[in-house]
Order: structure tokens, then C-alpha cells, then sequence
């Protein structure tokens, strides 16, 4: 079983590698732009090919740690999202720059919350989602400690040691993700050709055919482009609707704010729920919050609430998205099966950025928010659908 022990462990090796990885680029982005004279768009193009690489790997780490358990597969994430911050560090040449950038998506894709929670459903079965939901409450953490962090570092020492101090983080979590549990080993079968005894935590699917994969991948895919799009151009996007720069900072920082209140809320009061009823509950926000943005362009106080309302539903719709297959699918497969409905979800996150950019470069930031919109609708209906497939209330 998962103990509390493993749970505090894994959760504080996933703020780390968000921070180190993830939100790198938010940090280091225009020092590298400044320092190597590479277009802006060459350089933040370096995420979306590390988002594109967790795509490319996504079914065969799933795959990884069906096979030998995140406390053996997590840890090599981690070596590798260390390596390539050490190889961005000395950067000098496009390719050491892509390269570097390879290393991190592949740890990536072995290291954050999807392959987090592959782990802990191989280790726990359906029993893992509360698990699952806790460890999420440290890594909506990562922003917030690791932009300002790595500001400082950057400024006292420049980007490039900053860059190999990330490295030395990252490989801090190694010891942290080997308090994961082992994988069970296989029981023999019962003596006189009895059938062994389920176990307590086996997974009761609600539905095993395509249509139900289908439906979780468009719904994680439409889901995935957002969150990038928008996080990516979040201050940019604020400005544009009329907020001075200082203020559309600070709005975007309550974004994280939102996600860690709404996962707070779900550990404490809404874990019990069926979690395709908790998915189709976030779906409702984002369609709320972009209409929010833009009927109140301009003003600070309607910005906030977008802000927190878009932030708490990504923060309940990244619990869902780890806890769904387990309502949906027998969990001794999750890793393989997950990894595969996750390809498009990985691939339209590293179109995101670029896509987001050539929108509000031709119809401005009201436009950008009409596409959302119009996404937003469509993941909803595939949360709908989705949530019919949930058994009835007892």
C-alpha cells in the first residue's frame, strides 16, 4: 500500500521536477534570448520539442513502469532532466540546444504527474486516487517556488549556473522517489484449482471499450492545448485586454492560487466523489472563466476571477486526469494504456504556444479568448459524455 511517508516523498520530488523543467524556460527564456541572440521563437520552440518528445515516449514509458514500477523508472527521469539542464547550461550551438531540450522531455514524460500516477496505480490499484490527489497539492507549489528562485539565482550567479544548480535539484529527488513502494510480486495461484481471490482494491471499470479511450483522450487533449496556450501567454494575454504590466503579473500569479485551492478542497471535503463526476464539475470553469476575461477586458477585479476560476479548474482536472482510467479501465494496464490516450494530449501541448501566438498576432487577444472558448466547449461535452458512463448515486 501506499503510506503517508511515500506520498510526502513523491510530492516533494514533483515540485522539484516541475520546477527544474517545466517552468524553466519561464525563467531562463529571455536571458538565453539575450545572452545567444536566437529568435524568441527559436527558444521557447526548445519546450514545445521537449512537450513533442514526452509524446514520442509516452506509451513506451508507460509501458516502463508497468513493467518495473516508478521506484525504479522515476528516478532515471530525474538523471535525465539533470542532464539536460547541464547540457542547456553549456549551450553554445543550435543542435546542443535541441539536444539538451530532448533530455528534458524524456525526463519529463519518466518523472511528472503522469508517470507519477502510473506508479502509484501500479502500486495501489483504485485505492490510489486519493494518493494521487495529495501529491498534486506540492507540485502546484512549483511555480510559485521556482520562478522567484530561480530569478535570484540567475541574477547572483547567471543563467548558465543557475542552470547546473536546477541540475543538482533535480538529482536531489532521486533519493525522495525511492520511497515509492515496490511493485507487488505476482501471487501464486491457489492450490486445487481455486481461483485466487480478488483483491480489496481491484478496479471495478465503468467501461473498458474504445469509446470511452477515445472520449478521455479528446477531453485531455482539448484540456492540454489550453492550460500551454494560455499559461504560456498569460501576462502577454492580460496586457493586451488592458491591464498595466504590473498587475497583469500579479493577476497571473493567482492562477496557482486557484489550483491549490481547489486540490486542497478536493483532498479534504470531495475525495469520495467519482472522479468522472469531479472531471465533468472543473469542466464547467474554464468555458466560465475565459467569458469572464472577456466580458470584463480591462479590469483587474474580473481578470482575478478569471484567473482563479481557470486555476481551480486545471487544478481538479489534473487530479481527474491521473483518476479517470482508474474508474474507466482495470488498473493493472494503466501505465501502457494511459501512455497511449496521452500521445495526442502531449502533441497538441507542444503546438500550443506557437498556435496561441499566430492567433493573437491576427485577431488579438479577444480572439484567442473565442478559441478557447470554442475548446473549452468541446472538452466539456467530452466530460459530459463521459460522465454518464459514471454508476448512479448510491
Amino acid at each position: 500500500m501506499i503510506g503517508a511517508r511515500a506520498v510526502v516523498a513523491l510530492g516533494l520530488a514533483q515540485l522539484v521536477a516541475w520546477g527544474v523543467s517545466h517552468y524553466l524556460i519561464g525563467v531562463f527564456g529571455p536571458r538565453i534570448v539575450a545572452e545567444l541572440g536566437w529568435s524568441r521563437a527559436f527558444v521557447y520552440g526548445g519546450f514545445s520539442l521537449a512537450l513533442g518528445v514526452m509524446g514520442l515516449a509516452s506509451p513506451f514509458a508507460g509501458r516502463l513502469i508497468d513493467r518495473h514500477g516508478g521506484r525504479r523508472v522515476m528516478p532515471l527521469g530525474a538523471c535525465a532532466i539533470a542532464a539536460g539542464c547541464v547540457v542547456l547550461a553549456a549551450t553554445e550551438h543550435v543542435a546542443v540546444y535541441a539536444a539538451a531540450w530532448i533530455c528534458v522531455g524524456v525526463g519529463m514524460r519518466l518523472t511528472l504527474y503522469d508517470a507519477a500516477f502510473a506508479s502509484l496505480a501500479r502500486v495501489g490499484g483504485s485505492a490510489a486516487r486519493r494518493a494521487m490527489s495529495q501529491i498534486t497539492l506540492f507540485g502546484g507549489l512549483a511555480s510559485t517556488t521556482f520562478w522567484p528562485l530561480g530569478e535570484w539565482l540567475a541574477t547572483q550567479f547567471g543563467w548558465r549556473r543557475a542552470l547546473l544548480a536546477y541540475a543538482g535539484f533535480a538529482l536531489c529527488t532521486v533519493p525522495l522517489l525511492r520511497q515509492l513502494p515496490a511493485i507487488p510480486s505476482p501471487q501464486p495461484p491457489a492450490t486445487g484449482g481455486t481461483a485466487p481471490t480478488p483483491a480489496a482494491n481491484a478496479a471495478r471499470p465503468v467501461a473498458n471499450d474504445g469509446a470511452a479511450g477515445v472520449l478521455y483522450a479528446v477531453f485531455v487533449a482539448s484540456t492540454s492545448f489550453l492550460v500551454t496556450g494560455i499559461t504560456s501567454h498569460l501576462v502577454a494575454l492580460l496586457g493586451e485586454l488592458g491591464l498595466p504590466a504590473a498587475t497583469a503579473v500579479a493577476v497571473a500569479s493567482l492562477f496557482g492560487l486557484g489550483q491549490i485551492g481547489a486540490r486542497v478542497w478536493i483532498a479534504a471535503h470531495a475525495h469520495a466523489m467519482h472522479p468522472l463526476r469531479q472531471n465533468l464539475l472543473a469542466a464547467f470553469g474554464p468555458p466560465l472563466a475565459f467569458a469572464l476575461a472577456a466580458l470584463g477586458a480591462g479590469h483587474a477585479a474580473w481578470a482575478a476571477l478569471f484567473a482563479l476560476a481557470y486555476g481551480a479548474a486545471n487544478g481538479i482536472m489534473t487530479i481527474t486526469r491521473g483518476t479517470m482510467p482508474l474508474a474507466l479501465f482495470d488498473p493493472a494496464g494503466y501505465g501502457a494504456r494511459v501512455g497511449r490516450l496521452l500521445v495526442p494530449a502531449f502533441f497538441c501541448a507542444a503546438a500550443a504556444p506557437y498556435a496561441y501566438a499566430l492567433v493573437i498576432d491576427r485577431w488579438g487577444a479577444r480572439g484567442a479568448l473565442g478559441v478557447s472558448i470554442a475548446v473549452a466547449l468541446g472538452a466539456l461535452l467530452a466530460a459530459t459524455r463521459l460522465a454518464r458512463l459514471a454508476p448512479p448515486r448510491a
